[in-house]
C-alpha cells in the first residue's frame, strides 16, 4: 500500500494514536447523522478522526474530522503545535513536481457514457438547511497552459442531474481565472474532481500560493517525496494515483445551475454562489472506495483545513517584516474573520502597525487583536482578558472602511467590509503586575491530581 494512500495513513495513525480514532459500527444516517456525531463529540472536548462503517444508503465507509485537531495536523507534519506554522512553510517551500506513474488504484474502475450516474456517488447532507447531499472534500484540478502551472482548489458541489454537478467558485481564485481564460478562447475548461484523499494532499490543496504554483508540487513538499499521479483518460489531468474517486469532465463558462443553500464556514447557510456546472464524462474509482469527508459549516475540521495554511503564510510574512511577532492564531470563534497576534514589547505603535499589515494582507480579516507575548492567543478568554485590562477604546482602535472582503460574510454588502484593529498591548507606563504561580506550586498540584487519577494537559 502506497504511503500516499489514506488507508496507509489511517492504519499507521490508529496504531500510534488509538485514542484519537473513533470507529462507529452502528448505523448512522447520511442526513445530518455524521455531522451530529462530530458536534456531540466536540461539545465534550473531543475531536477524534471519525470512521463510520455503516452510513445508511452508502456502500462506502465514511472517514471525517481529519483536520479537527491542530495536534493531529502537527503530527502529520512531524512537529508540535507550537512549531506548526514553521513546519508547514518549510515543507511547502520544499515543493517537488509530481511523478507520473502508469497505473494506480484510482484507475481500477472506469465508467463513462451511459454508465455515468452521479446519484450513486457517496455524499452526505451535513446540515438541516443544506439543499441536499454535498461533496465537501471536492478538489478540482485543472492543468495550466505551461508545465507546472496547474491548480488544485476546493469547491463545494451537489448533484444537479445524472451527469452534472452544480458548484460554486465562490473564492473567485485561480480556478475562476482559468475559467475566464477558457471563456476568452470560447472553450470549455477540462477538469478533474478528486474526492478526498490522503490528508497531506488535502492540506496542500488548501495552500495559499500564487497563480502558477501547482498545489500538487506543494503536496510533494509535505510528503517529502513527489506526489504519485496518473493521467485521466480524456484530458490527461494528473490526479493522485491512490485517489478513491475521480470525476473527469468540463466546466462550460456559459452554463449555470442553481445550488445552495449550503452551510458555510461562517456558520450560516448561504445561497451566494457562482452557480457553475461541471459536466462529468467519466468516473474513475477504486474497487473499494471510501468517502473522505470534510465536516462543513464552522466545524473545526472545515476551519482548520483552510486556517492552518492561511495562518502559516501570514506568520511567516509578519516575522520577516516584524521580528517581534511571537505567535498568531485565527480563533475558531471568528471563523476566518478574526486574528489574534502576540507581540514582544518594543517600539510604541508597533502593535498597531502589525495589525494594519494583517488587515491589508488578508482580505478575509475583519478584526485583528494585538496582545503582549504573555497572552495565550490560542485561548479566547485570555485575549478577552487582555482587552478588558490593557485596552482603551479612544486610543487603541482604528477602523478602515469600504474594503473588499469575503462574499460569504453575511454582514457584508456585496462583499464590501470594514476592518477593525485593536491594540490590547500594555501602553507605556503600564505598571500593573500580573498574578502568577510558581513552577513548584504547579508541579505539586499536577502530582496531587495525578494521584487522584486526574490527568491534566499542559497549556504550553
Amino acid at each position: 500500500m502506497s504511503q500516499q494512500d489514506v488507508r496507509a495513513f489511517l492504519e499507521d495513525y490508529r496504531r500510534r494514536y488509538p485514542e484519537d480514532v473513533l470507529i462507529i459500527e452502528e448505523p448512522v444516517s447520511r442526513v445530518q447523522g455524521v455531522t451530529a456525531l462530530v458536534m456531540e463529540l466536540e461539545a465534550t472536548g473531543r475531536r477524534p478522526i471519525l470512521v463510520c462503517t455503516q452510513v445508511d444508503g452508502l456502500a462506502t465507509t465514511v472517514v471525517t474530522n481529519l483536520f479537527a485537531s491542530r495536534e493531529r495536523i502537527a503530527r502529520l507534519l512531524g512537529t508540535t503545535v507550537g512549531s506548526l506554522h514553521e513546519a508547514y512553510v518549510a515543507a511547502s517551500a520544499a515543493a517537488v513536481s509530481p511523478r507520473l506513474v502508469d497505473s494506480g488504484p484510482a484507475l481500477d474502475v472506469h465508467e463513462e457514457g451511459e454508465r455515468v450516474d452521479l446519484a450513486r456517488l457517496p455524499m452526505l447532507t451535513h446540515f438541516a438547511q443544506d439543499r441536499g447531499p454535498y461533496l465537501t472534500s471536492a478538489i478540482v484540478i485543472v492543468e495550466g497552459e505551461e508545465e507546472g502551472t496547474g491548480n488544485a482548489s476546493y469547491h463545494r458541489a451537489t448533484v444537479s442531474s445524472k451527469t452534472t454537478l452544480a458548484t460554486s467558485l465562490h473564492s473567485r481564485g485561480h480556478l475562476w481565472r482559468h475559467l475566464a481564460a477558457a471563456r476568452d478562447r470560447a472553450k470549455t475548461l477540462g477538469v478533474a474532481v478528486v474526492i478526498g484523499g490522503h490528508p497531506l494532499f488535502m492540506l496542500a490543496a488548501a495552500a495559499r500560493v500564487g497563480m502558477g504554483i501547482d498545489e500538487r508540487a506543494i503536496a510533494g513538499g509535505l510528503f517529502g517525496q513527489p506526489l504519485e499521479v496518473v493521467a485521466t483518460p480524456r484530458f490527461g489531468i494528473r490526479v493522485p494515483a491512490s485517489a478513491d474517486i475521480v470525476l473527469e469532465g468540463v466546466i462550460d463558462p456559459e452554463r449555470n445551475a442553481e445550488e445552495g443553500p449550503f452551510g458555510e464556514f461562517s456558520g450560516y447557510a448561504t445561497s451566494r454562489s457562482t452557480n457553475n456546472v461541471i459536466e462529468v464524462s467519466s468516473i474513475l474509482r477504486r474497487h473499494d472506495p471510501i468517502l473522505v469527508d470534510v465536516v462543513s459549516g464552522n466545524a473545526p475540521d472545515h476551519l482548520n483545513l483552510g486556517r492552518v495554511p492561511r495562518e502559516s503564510e501570514m506568520a511567516m510574512k509578519l516575522r520577516e517584516r516584524f521580528p517581534d511577532v511571537v505567535r498568531l492564531e485565527y480563533p475558531a470563534s471568528g471563523t476566518h474573520f478574526h486574528c489574534y497576534v502576540a507581540v514582544r514589547p518594543g517600539v510604541p505603535g508597533m502593535a498597531k502597525q502589525i495589525a494594519l499589515a494583517l488587515l491589508g494582507w488578508d482580505p478575509y480579516l475583519k478584526l485583528v487583536v494585538a496582545v503582549d507575548d504573555d497572552v495565550d492567543v490560542s485561548r479566547d478568554e485570555d485575549v478577552l482578558w487582555a482587552i478588558a485590562t490593557r485596552f482603551q477604546a479612544d486610543r487603541d482602535t482604528f477602523v478602515v472602511a469600504g474594503l473588499p472582503g469575503s462574499m460569504l460574510d453575511p454582514s457584508s454588502e456585496g462583499g464590501a467590509t470594514s476592518r477593525l484593529g485593536i491594540d490590547a498591548t500594555r501602553a507605556p507606563g503600564f505598571d500593573a503586575e500580573r498574578v502568577t504561580l510558581s513552577d513548584a506550586a504547579m508541579a505539586e498540584a499536577h502530582a496531587i491530581l495525578a494521584a487522584q487519577g486526574i490527568g491534566l494537559e499542559s497549556r504550553a
